[in-house]
């Protein structure tokens, strides 16, 4: 092979890779080191960074979701640790409280599956009678988690998505 259609080759790989690299958002420095993606810090780092070194922190939490139903959801929220520790947590008593039934979770995870109205629900025996069915669904709507659409079809609203999926990540034990 003559040396100058090698070094052809080796010029062409080369501006492939910064190519393939600028596509990526990386610099060519950065070549050998991790994606981002890889860094089991790199959101706790952006946090990092973003709030500074002084004062208690901050708490974020993020998410992109394709759901069964094809519905998407972008979402993050971040707050204060001083603004969260000042807050009276009380207030947040029923939210959780509507979570802390087994039925109303499975609920949710139907719903959030695909099942929307009062009936498909009711075809899941696990789940008790259509009475208890929309006692609980009364307690998610009323506690935020749900969204009544139209009469007898429910949804989780698209900001409550990503926070109920956080919670049930943080109960992981």
């Amino acid at each position: 092979m003559p040396e100058e259609s090698l070094t052809q080759r080796v010029t062409a790989l080369e501006e492939r890779l910064a190519d393939l690299l600028a596509r990526l958002g990386r610099p060519e420095s950065a070549a050998g080191s991790q994606p981002p993606a890889m860094d089991m810090f790199w959101a706790l780092d952006g946090l990092r960074e973003r709030v500074g070194p002084d004062g208690p922190g901050a708490v974020l939490f993020t998410g992109t979701v394709d759901l069964p139903t094809g519905e998407h959801y972008d979402w993050q929220l971040g707050a204060p640790v001083g603004d969260l520790l000042a807050d009276e947590w009380t207030a947040s008593a029923d939210a959780l409280g509507a979570l802390g039934n087994p039925v109303r979770l499975a609920l949710l995870r139907r719903i959030l599956g695909g099942a929307r109205t009062a009936a498909e629900l009711a075809a899941d025996e696990g789940l008790g009678t259509t009475g208890q069915i929309y006692h609980h669904l009364r307690q998610l709507v009323s506690a935020g988690w749900l969204r009544s659409a139209a009469r007898g079809h429910f949804a989780v609203p698209g900001d409550r998505v990503i926070p109920l999926l956080v919670i049930l990540a943080a109960a992981r034990r």
